[in-house]
Parts: C-alpha cells; structure tokens; sequence
C-alpha cells in the first residue's frame, strides 16, 4: 500500500483524478459535461446541474492554485461565465438543472435552493483566490441573495429552497447550512471580509450546537419551518441524494472537519470556539462507530436514531470526508488513533473505490463492495469530494 500520510502521494492522487476528467469534461460550447461512464465516456451531452457547474470551477481553480498550470485557470473561468450565462435567472438566482444545446440553456428546473447557492459561493470564493478578479461581484451578489431570501435571523440558520419568484416553502434541512458553513469560510479566505467568518460560525454553532441538542446530541437531516426536528421526512425514500433520511455517517464527519477548520480561521483572528473539538471529536467517534462496516470495511451511509444501520451501502463521498476529517482530528490532538482511521479509510478506499485503470473513485458500492453499476461521474460528483479531502490533509500536514 502506498504511504496515504505522503504529500507526494496525495498530490500525485489529485493529479490521477484530474487526468479523469481533463481530457473529457470541457465543454467549448460553455460550461462541461456533466455524465461519465467508468471509462470516461459521457454519456448525457446537454443537461447540466448546478452543483457540477460550480464544483468544476473548484477543481480547477485548487488544481491552478496548486500546480500553476494556465489550462486550469482558464478552465475556471470558463467555468465561472458559463454559470453567469447559462444557470442565472431574471430574479437574480441559479437554475438548479438546465438542458444545454446549441449554445442555449432551456431551464429544466428554475428552483432557487440555498444548497445551490453555496456552491456558486463557493465557487466564485475559490475563483477569487485564484486570480480571478471578475468574481467579486459575484460572490457579493451571492451573499446578497442568501441574505435576503433564506438566513433566518431568528434561529441563525438559512432556509432550503424557493421557487423561481423567491417564494421560499416550508422545509428546513442542515445539508444547506453545513455547504453554507463551508463556503462562507470560502467567501472569508478570498476577501477577508468578517460577515463571513462570523456567518459560518453562526451557523456551526446552530446546527452542531442547538439543533444537535434535539437529536441526540447528533446532526440530523431534516426539519420543519420551525426548526423542530422532522424525524419522518424522507424515510424509506432513498432516491433523494441530496436529503437522506438518518443520521449521515459522512455529515457527521465533514462537520468534524469544518469545525476545525473554523477553529483555526477563528485562532488566527485571537477568536476562540472551545466547543469545536469536542463536538469533532464527538461526530467522529460516533461516525466511527456506527459507521463503520466491521465485516466488509468501509463507513456506511446512515443509521437510525436508535443506532441501527439504516443505508448499508458506501458512498465515495462518506470515505473522502472521513479521511479528512480524521487527519485534521489527528494534526490537531497530535493523537495517533486518528491517524490509524486515517490508514483504515484509505486502505479500504484504495482497495475498493479507486478506479486505478481510468482514474477518479467509483460512486456508490454495495454493503458487500461491488459497483451499482457504471455510471462513475453522473451530475453531482466531479471528484470534488475527493480531491478536496486531498487537498485539507495536504493544508492541515503543512500546518
């Protein structure tokens, strides 16, 4: 097995993904394409999702950051004017899905969710700290719509989604707010504009502190307008990706690891949040051990509320957000335990998600490891996931 711990070796892992989707993914028409088979080939050529439109940008934008070379600069900005063109709407938000054909975008799902909009600032946040300057006013603009049609200053927590004319509807879900979470600290590094920082701990200190209070000390997916616990919402129903029913064991821990990444935003500005470890500390374990597949290896979906596994099957996502989160646990305590979870991921991870031949992981495998099928990249994925949770360990090594 290769040293997982290595710099040499995540670098060079990020670079094998990247090789996936470079010679394929690039769209001259505008935008990229969206759907991959196992070996590459894109299989849908027109629709494209909000969320793979932004993660793109990601991806590039961290690949010019860390190698310097001008394709990926370009190809984030490339990126960027295509979601300006092609997802945004008259009231100023972002198509959640369009169809993409002759160089015209016919919306398919004209939705304004908040979970969109974190990746658009996520997006522009990492294009800005990529050199691109054209993306200030956009981030601004984002933040601007955020504010306006979803935070909830009553409960400091942002609303889900609204229709096209900015009617925003009932439900309530922690997956927008940790996004939200993750691009404010974003929005933060490129601008170094307070909002932002004191907007992702508002939001941390909400979902991890006072609506964790009302489930068992844990994150839970759902709730109703009122911030009160939905228990049933989505239950049995698998088919949403985007809100699972259950305790999710990576949720759990990719708070984990943006606690202590606010932490350290937060110490660097003689801030202090001494709740942020132990809740880490807390999600992880508990991820950990209810997660984790002693028979088959690897960490599960969710579990029940009582604890029981509720979705067996391992998401390439689960494994990403895991490995980091036990490295930053690891640098941050100096404890060797984390690193040992660390090893125990990848290992499995490299053995059964990493596709070695064409490059990037597989997307979901049975409770017992094998493929779904061979649709490796549909709208959503991009590897951002994973090369991300390369990029945190190489960040939280040479910290």
């Amino acid at each position: 097995m290769p040293n997982f711990r290595s710099p040499d070796f995540l670098t060079d892992h990020i670079l094998h993904t990247l090789a996936f989707y470079e010679p394929r993914s690039l769209d001259a028409t505008g935008g990229f394409f969206h759907f991959f088979k196992d070996d590459g080939t894109v299989y849908d050529r027109r629709t494209r999702h909000l969320v793979s439109s932004t993660r793109f940008v990601f991806n590039h934008a961290m690949a010019y950051r860390r190698f310097g070379t001008p394709a990926h600069l370009t190809a984030a900005r490339h990126g960027l004017a295509f979601i300006e063109r092609a997802h945004r709407q008259q009231g100023g938000g972002y198509a959640w899905q369009i169809d993409w054909h002759q160089r015209r975008a016919s919306v398919q799902d004209d939705t304004n969710r908040c979970y969109g909009l974190d990746f658009v600032l996520l997006a522009q946040a990492h294009a800005l700290m990529a050199g691109i300057e054209e993306a200030y006013p956009g981030l601004d603009h984002t933040w601007q719509l955020m504010e306006r049609h979803f935070w909830e200053p009553g409960h400091q927590l942002y609303a889900d989604e609204a229709t096209v004319d900015w009617h925003v509807g009932a439900y309530r879900g922690q997956n927008a707010n940790m996004h939200a979470c993750e691009a404010l600290m974003a929005a933060f590094e490129a601008t170094q504009e307070k909002r932002y920082l004191d907007r992702a701990l508002a939001v941390a200190e909400s979902v991890t502190g006072r609506l964790a209070a009302l489930a068992n000390g844990l994150v839970w997916e759902h709730y109703r307008k009122d911030w009160s616990v939905d228990w049933d919402f989505n239950r049995d129903d698998k088919s949403d990706i985007f809100r699972p029913w259950g305790f999710q064991t990576g949720h759990l821990t990719e708070w984990a690891k943006l606690l202590l990444q606010l932490e350290s935003h937060l110490a660097a500005e003689d801030r202090t949040a001494d709740w942020a470890l132990p809740r880490a500390r807390h999600f992880f374990e508990t991820a950990m051990f209810r997660g984790w597949d002693v028979d088959n290896g690897g960490l599960i979906y969710g579990f029940a509320p009582d604890g029981a596994a509720y979705d067996g099957d391992k998401y390439f996502w689960v494994q990403a957000e895991s490995f980091a989160a036990a490295a930053l646990l690891a640098v941050r305590t100096g404890e060797t335990g984390y690193w040992d979870w660390y090893d125990s991921i990848w290992t499995y991870s490299w053995t059964h998600f990493v596709d070695h031949r064409h490059g990037a992981w597989y997307r979901i495998l049975t409770p017992e490891n094998r493929k779904l099928s061979d649709e490796k990249s549909p709208a959503g994925k991009t590897d951002y996931h994973t090369m991300g949770a390369c990029y945190d360990v190489l960040k939280a090594l040479r910290a």
